[in-house]
């Protein structure tokens, strides 16, 4: 027997502690998504999470699991493609995908997620099947490529809505969760390339074995190897709960909520400080009239409420927008 087989194990055998980091990986993204959750039901500032270093710990969550993602497809499909786990795997997770942008749709017209994290993977579990033959070092000099592209290569001709999911726009795209393929499915190829370099150097048995404490290495594997179904559950859940907390504990930053939601929308077309002295003459006339607890509340829309968008259009001039 050669040593490769000795130190490279089977592809069927499950690598126990790359569950565990796949477990600690979702176990982050739900902490990031409870922040999320607050944030949208006003306990937290608008924009909180997007910015500052939950923006940063955002992405390096979504970093590790993509690389993760990478690093996986090569231990199951190194050795000849297994077509039929392969498409069943897929198709979960593309109807995962879907049952997302519905849901988010819903709830949220104005973000929905289209290409979130899940539609990453699908696309990104079918283009790295081109690269799966290819040696290690080609797989990381074309992950470095896809990064530098999402920098060099964004151009108004990818604009149209049906091109945003490459990540070439140059329109801010809106969205709860925005994961294109430039420069996100970069970290895919990375994974890829760690995999086969690992594989090449025999050192894949540091992935075997368990971790300390026994309840915890458990709990995580769990996790891990039903990656899909916690992904789905865990926000509902999140969500059921803060509300909860909403209804015995009500947020205490309505009117900053609301402020920072409409600067959001109006930074479409204005810049920052016009907006925010504009969003903060609304504010404060909603409040003076009375209106503003029906605002919030969406009982009266401001889009075509007479009341409203006089107050709207006062403001507007007032600001000189």
């Amino acid at each position: 027997m050669s040593q490769n087989a000795v130190s490279n194990p089977p592809v069927k055998a499950r690598l126990g502690k790359l569950d565990v980091l796949r477990g600690i990986a979702l176990i982050a993204m739900a902490t990031y998504h409870t922040g999320w959750d607050f944030e949208f039901f006003g306990y937290l500032e608008p924009g909180t999470t997007g910015h500052g270093m939950w923006k940063l710990y955002a992405r390096c969550i979504a970093s590790t699991f993509l690389v993760l993602v990478g690093f996986s497809l090569v231990l199951a499909h190194s050795r000849g493609i297994r077509w039929r786990p392969f498409g069943i795997r897929l198709a979960q997770i593309v109807a995962a995908a879907l049952a997302i942008t519905i849901a988010t749709y819903q709830f949220t017209p104005d973000s929905f997620v289209f290409f979130g994290i899940l539609h990453q993977i699908a696309a990104a579990s079918l283009l790295g099947l081109l690269f799966l033959r290819l040696p290690a070092f080609i797989i990381a000099f074309a992950a470095a490529g896809v990064v530098a592209a999402s920098h060099f290569l964004a151009s108004s001709a990818f604009d149209a809505p049906w091109l945003w999911p490459l990540g070439l726009s140059e329109i801010t795209i809106r969205s709860n969760d925005f994961v294109p393929i430039f420069p996100w499915f970069g970290a895919v190829l990375v994974g890829m390339a760690l995999a086969k370099t690992f594989q090449h150097l025999n050192l894949l048995t540091l992935f075997a074995g368990n971790i300390k404490p026994a309840w915890l290495d458990k709990g995580l594997r769990f996790i891990g190897r039903h990656s899909l179904a916690f992904y789905l559950i865990h926000q509902p859940v999140l969500i059921g709960c803060v509300y909860v907390i909403s209804q015995i504990f009500p947020p205490s930053l309505p009117a900053s909520r609301y402020a920072g939601e409409c600067v959001q929308s109006c930074e479409v077309t204005y810049d920052k400080a016009l907006c925010e002295n504009f969003c903060g003459c609304v504010v404060g006339r909603f409040q003076a009239d009375g209106i503003f607890a029906d605002a919030l509340s969406g009982k009266r829309n401001p889009q075509t409420d007479p009341q409203m968008q006089e107050i709207q259009q006062i403001c507007l001039n007032e600001t000189g927008q």
